[in-house]
């Protein structure tokens, strides 16, 4: 069996951006994400508002920001911007020499926008260019959600010269508008005069919640089957996002701004951990290798393909057939495909929302206990 960091570095060699999905002011001061940059081929960081809200609620690293806000009388929204940014800043600052080394290609970190405004296009906007601003580190992704609202947004930005992260894409059809923001946005920026080089952007596309809608309706239904489907469909909706993906690279749009020095908007391979124990851990990484894509994993996921994972080349073109001939046995089997990709669209808005309000509470009490000294 390989070494552990050497399949890491076989996973990198093969094409695949190595993301964090996770970042916690612990982990920055500790040197623990430098450790990973440094020892793991880890090239950016992913952030949520659930893992800002597992990160604040559990940790009195945060007490000296939170004591100054709550002495500054600063509301608990511009509070919670000030207490993420500032995380986001200083692993800017840890993955700058990645970010300098790929001369911008990676070493970026994502910040997402309030997802409770995720069907508001002016609003996300306005927290886009707000966020930028804030941070003020060129490897800084700022996260919009694939929403329709959100898909203008993503356009605004990115014409801005904003690097964007679209987050939340579970469709194929609804990835195709993704991508068609994206060349809009890089079109109006060039309109604009923006160095296209210098802006960045990924579509993440989310894997494993798939199979966890769909294995429940196929155990549902209970036929051989159905469980000979069990836990395909979402690297097969993947591996059919990046055909898609190939098409529009290899389009005159997309070639004519490539010439400017635009470079293509990379699949991001998100929600990679596994949530079934039956299946292999290491699976929605090894199965979605594929040169010009990122896997942003959490780190128990990190260390499963570390330590028993097996990259072996490109597992992602040679099968585009076979994913189309799955989603159609699915289809026939009476599970309907457009009603369990806007499901988890719905469902992804409403968990990271959640999150974000369970944040605000943490944050809100924590700015009265200090007021309160």
């Amino acid at each position: 069996m390989s070494q552990p960091t050497s399949v890491l570095k076989d996973l990198s060699a093969a094409g695949v951006s190595i993301w964090l999905d996770d970042l916690s002011r612990d982990r920055v001061r500790s040197g623990g994400l430098a450790h990973l940059v440094r020892d793991r081929y880890v090239v950016g960081v992913t952030t949520n508002p659930t893992i800002f809200q597992k990160a604040i609620s559990g940790s009195d690293v945060y007490d000296d920001q939170l004591r100054d806000l709550a002495i500054r009388q600063v509301d608990v929204g511009e509070a919670l911007r000030a207490i993420t940014a500032a995380d986001v800043r200083a692993a800017c600052d840890v993955l700058r020499s990645a970010y300098d080394a790929t001369d911008g290609l990676d070493g970026r970190v994502s910040i997402e926008v309030d997802p409770r405004i995720a069907h508001d296009t002016a609003a996300t906007s306005a927290e886009a260019r707000a966020l930028w601003w804030l941070v003020d580190r060129p490897n800084l992704f700022i996260k919009i959600p694939a929403t329709v609202e959100g898909l203008p947004a993503i356009s605004q930005a990115l014409a801005e010269g904003i690097s964007v992260n679209v987050t939340l894409i579970f469709s194929l059809d609804r990835y195709d508008t993704v991508m068609d923001a994206f060349l809009d946005g890089m079109e109006r920026a060039a309109r604009a005069g923006h160095d296209l080089s210098r802006i960045g952007s990924v579509a993440s596309f989310f894997v494993s919640r798939v199979d966890t809608e769909i294995d429940p309706r196929l155990d549902k239904l209970g036929t051989p089957e159905a469980q000979q489907l069990r836990g395909l469909a979402a690297i097969a909706n993947a591996r059919l996002a990046y055909e898609r993906y190939e098409r529009v690279v290899a389009s005159p749009r997309w070639a004519a701004l490539a010439a400017r020095g635009a470079r293509p908007q990379r699949p991001l391979w998100a929600s990679t951990g596994v949530k079934d124990p039956q299946y292999d851990d290491t699976r929605y990484v090894i199965e979605l290798v594929a040169s010009g894509t990122v896997n942003t994993m959490p780190e128990p996921t990190m260390d499963a393909v570390a330590d028993h994972g097996e990259v072996r080349g490109d597992t992602v073109r040679g099968g585009y057939t076979a994913a189309r001939q799955h989603l159609d046995r699915l289809a026939a089997l009476g599970i309907d495909y457009e009603e369990v990709v806007e499901l988890l669209e719905v469902e992804g808005v409403e968990k990271f929302a959640a999150s974000w309000n369970e944040l605000i509470e943490s944050v809100a009490t924590e700015l009265e206990r200090f007021r309160a000294r």
